[in-house]
């Protein structure tokens, strides 16, 4: 299937998004996803939906610390499931744009 995508291998449209989608930008990322991948990966697409705008970093780690508790909500496990930078991953597999702190 050919996506549309940034010259960043971003989702050009959010609703383009699916769980097979997801699973092509990841492996493009070298990522195999696990149920805790979709626990962020999900929460993510359901903020984006709700607030209508994408988090700075601090916010992002705050918001998944009050979701699923300190042990998730910290830099050093989502650096685990989504290395360099957690929050430019989550949202590129997400299918969301690219948040405008991530350089």
């Amino acid at each position: 299937m050919e996506l549309a995508l940034t010259k960043e291998g971003f989702l050009i449209n959010f609703r383009d998004w699916s769980e097979t989608v997801a699973c092509q930008l990841a492996n493009a990322e070298s990522i195999e996803l696990t149920q805790e991948h979709w626990d962020i990966l999900y929460f993510m697409r359901n903020y984006y939906e709700q607030y209508q705008y994408l988090p700075n970093t601090r916010v992002f780690i705050k918001a998944i610390s009050n979701e699923f508790g300190d042990e998730k909500g910290n830099s050093r496990y989502l650096q685990t499931l989504f290395p360099q930078s957690p929050l430019k991953l989550t949202c590129k597999l997400s299918g969301l744009p690219k948040p405008p702190t991530c350089l």
